[in-house]
């Protein structure tokens, strides 16, 4: 672990208010961008701030709410989702700052007794592997099995999050690889505010939000954010808010533009504050010096065509979220949305103008959504075809927006449209495992029994790896030894699998052997493994997605298809 040393310590308690900038620091090519994807229905409402030494400007296009149509403005409050994790990061850089814990202290010296956290060749996890990513634990803890899957992390308990961790056995060496981790920096949120005998929300709020003067950034809400609340959307229709009561400090935080910028000034160094140690300490490169993505303490740096950012994304439900500055200091970003379309590059571009800005197609699922609620299924499923078949470049058309917009149904008890979205999205995805998964859940909550029997079983045949299809199909009391029989492939071939594949520019998918087992990392990805389905197919559980190596007349292995999502991509196999 490397040495951290600062070379000053501001004093100075507090923020003072920044003058407002003239706008134009947001350009007319950005608002009109802004505006097209708000009117094609990409977004409801998009809040954009920017700051700088000059001062702050906001731009603001949309809605709170398409049923009030109340507007957003840069007062209206937002979940950021994962930038909830750079708030962590400066938690514990604070404790580090003041003495209270080192970077490198291990996980073990904060949990409670009778918890026991895992270790790997005599190697214990630190405190600042949670923060970066390198821990060795996954995405999300295994035992999570939400009651309600629009709100998924509300009833994951502190039981729940301890059970995991003592009984998880880590699958590769600690910082060996960067795999990005709710449960891991949720962990690491909960055991500092523990520390304080306090709740993450009342040490994010004692730390950070009250002496920067953040009133509108909580986790509960109060009653003006509340009444400024922007309401998370997908597809065009109305979603829950999250809780994360338990993994808070992972993407439980709720904010305003106007705070957010605060933030970001105190973060740049444009105010003075007594917490700017602790921030400079989570910037910093917290991995090895040739280590690929750089992360410090939650926030993550890139660079784009010589400029360094700093920056961290979010998203839950319907929600979108983008913060981020030049490391230099002179400009910082926040964008918040309250939909879950991407809005990553709104934030890059008004940081580095020659990063591409997107034009991205309206969704088909909220075309569809707006024919199944004023015509008729018929009618929405034949529009679905005719704007497939003649202008499928005029939307897009990707799976998951459909399996979205049925589970939204689902949501609401509207069971024929969900299974008439889901049907459709079957007949448009046929050799996608999860939307005969989605189509099963439907019709068996329709007691259509034998209907779901079929769609689970082509699921599971699709993707063995589908644990959840094996389990309805248990519940339908279905023998499925036959759909998962292993399948051996001999160490010969999968050697010859072994190399680079160039998925894309710059993207490399790199499939290595260890023992008998092949695993598959993608650039600035963690490692997985994947499993044999037959002797050139394999596939992974952690996602929905498979891979098929492909050989050329000579017998050689040549390219490798990824197909996740409804998309085929070939990439090459690169001669050592």
């Amino acid at each position: 672990m490397k040495n951290y040393i600062l070379a000053f310590i501001y004093l100075f308690i507090g923020v003072s208010p920044i003058c407002q900038a003239q706008d134009t620091m947001i350009s007319e090519e950005v608002k009109d961008n802004i505006k097209s994807r708000v009117e094609n229905g990409i977004n409801t409402g998009i809040v954009v701030g920017v700051i700088s030494s000059n001062g702050i400007t906001y731009y603001s296009y949309g809605v709170k709410s398409l049923e009030t149509n109340d507007v957003v403005d840069e007062n209206s409050v937002f979940e950021i989702g994962s930038i909830s994790k750079t708030f962590t990061g400066i938690l514990l850089a604070d404790m580090v700052i003041k003495g209270d814990l080192n970077l490198d202290d291990p996980l073990q010296h904060l949990l409670p007794n009778g918890v026991t956290a895992p270790n790997r060749n005599g190697e214990s996890i630190k405190l600042f592997h949670l923060s970066n990513h390198t821990s060795s634990l996954p995405r999300l803890p295994e035992n999570m099995s939400p009651a309600n899957p629009t709100n998924p992390y509300a009833d994951y308990s502190e039981k729940q999050l301890y059970d995991f961790l003592n009984g998880y056995e880590l699958i590769r060496d600690i910082a060996s690889q960067y795999e990005y981790s709710n449960y891991a920096v949720g962990l690491l949120g909960h055991v500092l505010a523990s520390k304080r005998d306090l709740t993450y929300e009342e040490l994010m709020v004692k730390v950070i939000a009250k002496p920067l003067a953040m009133e509108n950034t909580r986790i509960v809400f109060t009653t003006q954010m509340k009444k400024n609340l922007a309401m998370g959307h997908s597809n065009g229709l109305q979603v829950e808010n999250w809780d994360l009561p338990t993994l808070a400090g992972a993407g439980a935080i709720r904010s305003t533009a106007v705070d957010m910028l605060k933030y970001l000034a105190v973060n740049m160094g444009l105010e003075k504050s007594s917490l700017y140690p602790a921030m400079q300490l989570s910037h910093q490169n917290s991995r090895s010096e040739d280590s690929s993505p750089i992360v410090g303490l939650g926030w993550h740096t890139i660079e784009i065509d010589g400029t360094e950012i700093i920056m961290h994304n979010g998203g839950t439900g319907g929600y979108r979220a983008f913060a981020g500055f030049i490391k230099s200091g002179n400009m910082g970003v926040v964008v918040l949305s309250n939909s879950d379309a991407e809005i990553d590059d709104l934030g890059i571009h008004l940081l580095q103008p020659t990063a591409t800005l997107s034009k991205p197609k309206p969704s088909i699922a909220t075309k569809l959504n707006s024919l199944l609620e004023n015509e008729s299924i018929e009618t929405a499923t034949a529009t679905y075809w005719d704007l497939k078949k003649n202008q499928a470049e005029e939307f897009d058309f990707g799976e998951n927006l459909l399996n979205n917009l049925g589970y939204s149904y689902l949501q609401d008890k509207d069971i024929q449209k969900a299974i008439a979205v889901f049907e459709l999205n079957v007949q448009a995805y046929p050799n996608s495992s999860n939307v005969y998964d989605s189509y099963g859940e439907a019709l068996m909550m329709n007691n259509e029994n034998e209907k779901a029997i079929t769609n689970y079983k082509k699921s599971v045949e699709l993707n063995p790896g589908n644990s959840n299809g094996i389990e309805m199909l248990k519940k339908l009391g279905v023998a499925t030894e036959s759909l998962t029989k292993e399948v051996t492939v001999e160490n010969a071939v999968l050697e010859s699998y072994v190399g680079n594949y160039e998925l894309a520019q710059g993207f490399l998918l790199t499939i290595a052997k260890y023992d008998n087992q092949l695993k598959a990392q993608a650039t600035g990805q963690g490692e997985n493994l994947i499993f044999p389905k037959s002797q050139n197919v394999f596939y992974l559980k952690v996602v929905e997605a498979q891979l098929t190596f492909n050989k050329n007349e000579a017998g050689e292995v040549e390219s490798v298809t990824l197909v996740q999502g409804g998309q085929e991509i070939t990439g090459k196999k690169l001669v050592d």
